[in-house]
């Protein structure tokens, strides 16, 4: 059975975890270092999934005969209202250290979490799992009156949703993930 849950930005938490790679392992660095497994005080989190798909139109016919995907792309945002350079030293890796340091060098490359749990029910979430994400660019805005943020938009490799409904006996007991059997 599909989640029907309503959910607000009140029951996200995203996470970040590293890959095995040399990208991987500048990744962990940071993250370890700066202990932002799980990233706090975020806002305006996107994730967008486009398949660039294409339309056929045949002559003398107002509407597509054909829909065929195309290129994926997955993308995304992130804002957070603290900036202790963590997530610039995510885009660009050694390049923004205090020390200089002599390229070439990689971009950390790491996964986003993003789970969505309402304490009302627990045991059913859903959760994207974002993998190969690197962030593309990182934007600092300091406003006369309103909070410092800091934003940046990432590319990614791979999305995965998992719905998780637990056993429904009240106190959270065993999840199990909704799987679809295509034919």
């Amino acid at each position: 059975m599909a989640l029907t849950e309503v959910f607000t930005g009140k029951h996200a938490t995203l996470t970040l975890a590293t890959e095995d790679s040399p990208e991987g392992a500048d990744a962990a660095s940071i993250v370890d270092t700066f202990a932002i497994q799980t990233v706090g005080r975020l806002t305006d989190v996107t994730v967008s999934v486009d398949t660039a798909l294409k339309e056929f139109h045949e002559v003398g016919r107002r509407h597509p005969v054909s829909l065929s995907p195309g290129d994926i792309h997955i993308s995304g945002t992130v804002g957070r209202a603290y900036v202790n350079g963590a997530l610039l030293m995510l885009l660009q890796g050694r390049g923004s250290g205090p020390t200089a340091v002599a390229e070439p060098y990689v971009q950390p490359a790491f996964a986003i979490t993003l789970v969505l749990a309402d304490p009302a029910r627990p045991g059913n979430s859903l959760t994207l799992e974002i993998g190969g994400v690197k962030f593309e660019n990182w934007h600092y805005t300091l406003p006369e009156d309103d909070f410092v943020l800091e934003k940046l938009c990432f590319r990614a490799l791979t999305i995965r949703v998992l719905d998780r409904e637990g056993t429904g006996d009240g106190g959270g007991g065993e999840t199990n993930p909704t799987d679809v059997a295509f034919a």
